[in-house]
C-alpha cells in the first residue's frame, strides 16, 4: 500500500511539473505534438528510473559510508549526463524520426531539474531502493501525464479561434497554469 501512495502522490497530487515547476522547459518546448510528447515522456521515465537506481547506489554505498555527502549534487548531475548521453545514442539508432522530433529537447534532459529533483527527494525523504524505484515511476508517469495533456490540448488549440494578443505563449501560459489549478483538485485523495 505505501508503495501505491508513493507512485500515485508523485504522479498526481505533487506532479513535478504542475506542483513543484519542475521540467517546466521541455513541457512547454515539447508539447506542441502528442507524438513527441509521448516520445519525450518516456524518455524521461527512463531516464528517472535508471537515475533514481544509480543515485541510490552511490549514495548508500558510497557517500554515505565515506562521509561524501557534500558530493551529492555533482555526482548525481554526472549520473543524469551520462543517463542521457546514452539514450540519446539509443534514439538515434532505433529511431531517427523520433531524434528528429525530440531535437534540442533530448540532450536538454541533462538540464531538466526534474530529474536532479527526483534524485535529491528520494535521498532527501531517505527511500529505500524499491521506493525509490516506485517514486521514479511515479514521477516520470505524472510528467508524462502533464506533457501529453499539454500537446492535447495545445493541439486543439491550434484549431481553435484564439484572439491575437493570446496566441503563441500567452495562451500555452495560461493553459498551464489551469492545467496546475486542476492537478491541484487531487490534494486530499491521499
Amino acid at each position: 500500500m505505501e508503495l501505491i501512495i508513493i507512485f500515485l502522490s508523485a504522479a498526481l497530487i505533487n506532479n513535478f511539473v504542475l506542483s513543484y515547476f519542475l521540467g517546466i522547459c521541455p513541457f512547454i518546448g515539447v508539447s506542441s505534438k502528442i507524438s513527441s510528447a509521448v516520445s519525450m515522456g518516456l524518455a524521461v521515465i527512463f531516464v528517472m528510473t535508471i537515475t533514481a537506481i544509480v543515485s541510490w547506489l552511490i549514495n548508500h554505498m558510497i557517500l554515505i559510508p565515506y562521509h561524501l555527502e557534500f558530493l551529492t549534487i555533482p555526482s548525481f548531475i554526472l549520473v543524469i549526463a551520462s543517463l542521457v548521453q546514452f539514450v540519446e545514442m539509443v534514439i538515434k539508432k532505433v529511431s531517427s524520426a523520433i531524434y528528429r522530433a525530440l531535437g534540442i529537447f533530448l540532450p536538454l534532459i541533462t538540464t531538466n531539474c526534474a530529474i536532479l529533483g527526483l534524485a535529491l527527494f528520494a535521498s532527501m525523504r531517505e527511500y529505500t531502493l524499491i521506493q525509490s524505484v516506485i517514486f521514479a515511476l511515479g514521477a516520470g508517469s505524472g510528467f508524462t501525464l502533464a506533457l501529453v495533456i499539454m500537446a492535447g490540448i495545445r493541439e486543439e488549440l491550434e484549431l481553435a479561434n484564439v484572439p491575437k494578443p493570446f496566441q503563441g505563449a500567452p495562451i500555452t501560459l495560461i493553459v498551464a497554469g489551469l492545467l496546475a489549478l486542476t492537478f491541484m483538485g487531487f490534494a486530499g485523495i491521499i
